[in-house]
């Protein structure tokens, strides 16, 4: 049994639209703050853009995904 979690932050984009970021690799209890400045630095980088339109223009929100994956058996034989 593996234990994944993923950092998904939340951005709207120059349409309106919701655009999430999503990262593999986090610590598991960062401070709000903490992520908060990130996400800013993020829009007023205004680096991310697809079209001439600004993904991640506004913060929305972040939150913190657990997702737990359980191996009901693995085939390692090979085929003839």
């Amino acid at each position: 049994m593996n234990n994944i979690k993923k950092l998904q932050l939340s951005f709207k984009t120059a349409e309106g639209k919701r655009k999430n970021l999503t990262l593999s690799y986090v610590k598991a209890d960062l401070d709000p703050a903490v992520v908060k400045t990130a996400m800013s630095k993020i829009t007023t980088s205004k680096i991310f853009e697809k079209d001439t339109v600004q993904l991640y223009q506004e913060i929305l929100g972040a939150k913190y995904i657990d997702r737990t994956e359980t191996e009901v058996f693995e085939n390692n034989a090979t085929s003839k």
